[in-house]
């Protein structure tokens, strides 16, 4: 597969539907080198996810049954955009834990939502039986290639808009955003992969050699607690020697609260994840090493203005 064509394709399909995102290079964080900055936090709906929801209703059919995923909610949410804007009928299925603002945020785009007990598998489980009975097509939030292949856009942008970084730093749930970084970039800048401890499938899996079931819980599990990584996902990484780092949630809440403090950019715990292993010192540049983080989501619970 030619991966830099599909997702240079798929950059030009949905530009007229997503945010060409900020980049910034600051010294804020009291680390002993700058560090760059995507801003992807401030893509339509919080997230990059729309970039894979609309790549993927943009590249064939749509069912008269509409489509149906299961989020842990920012895929959710970009889903339910994409298709009101595109329009097309969407059910949602999310868990509990997604959270109030998250809820809300998709049920301000009129989708059809289920909230299910439990964490992300639960939910996908109730969007594999709606898709079975109703005939609705769906939209994996990060293990199908359209969205792989969409979110690989993210990275190509970045690179268009003059990253200079050696090391970019990404946070990973399922895996599809680090997915498509690693479809783009082709071993072209080392891509380290970020991972709270109580929800780290990538790491799992690196360890195990293959995918494995892990628990899921903490500050970020509502965006990073996939249970088992994707298998687009873990191929790349395993073909590619990604190096994958672990970080407490403490570290996270420190990142996210020192991004709102120097920079004001008000983020969720997943987006702040990357930042977290520079400044906990989880991941240790070499002298030189000019790096960057990949800033994920911003849907911040509870939502401040509410």
């Amino acid at each position: 597969m030619d991966w830099n064509a599909e997702i240079e394709a798929a950059a030009t399909r949905i530009a007229p539907h997503v945010q060409r995102t900020p980049v910034l290079e600051t010294t804020a964080f009291g680390l002993d080198r700058p560090v760059e900055l995507k801003l992807e936090q401030m893509q339509r709906t919080g997230s990059f996810k729309a970039r894979g929801a609309f790549n993927t209703l943009l590249s064939g059919p749509v069912p008269e049954a509409g489509i149906v995923a299961a989020s842990g909610g920012n895929h959710g949410a970009a889903v339910a955009h994409a298709a009101r804007a595109l329009g097309h009928r969407a059910a949602i299925f999310v868990p509990e834990m997604a959270g109030a603002a998250k809820i809300a945020l998709i049920e301000r785009t009129g989708a059809e939502l289920t909230v299910v007990p439990g964490e992300y598998a639960n939910a996908l489980e109730k969007a594999r039986e709606h898709e079975a009975r109703t005939g609705a097509m769906q939209i994996h939030a990060y293990d199908a290639l359209p969205t792989v292949v969409g979110q690989g856009t993210c990275l190509a942008e970045w690179e268009e808009q003059g990253l200079a970084a050696d090391t970019v730093l990404i946070a990973v749930g399922g895996g599809g955003l680090i997915g498509g970084a690693l479809a783009w970039l082709q071993g072209r800048r080392k891509v380290v992969a970020v991972e709270p401890r109580t929800s780290c499938a990538l790491h799992a899996a690196l360890e195990a050699e293959a995918p494995v079931d892990v628990q899921v819980s903490g500050i970020a599990a509502n965006a990073l607690g996939a249970r088992r990584i994707g298998e687009i996902c873990f191929e790349l990484a395993r073909a590619q020697g990604v190096d994958s780092v672990l970080v407490e949630d403490e570290a996270i809440a420190t990142a996210q609260a020192a991004l709102w403090r120097n920079l004001r950019q008000l983020v969720e715990p997943a987006g702040a994840t990357a930042l977290a292993a520079l400044m906990s010192g989880a991941y240790r540049p070499e002298p030189g090493e000019r790096v960057a983080v990949l800033v994920c989501g911003g849907n911040i619970a509870p939502d401040p203005l509410e």
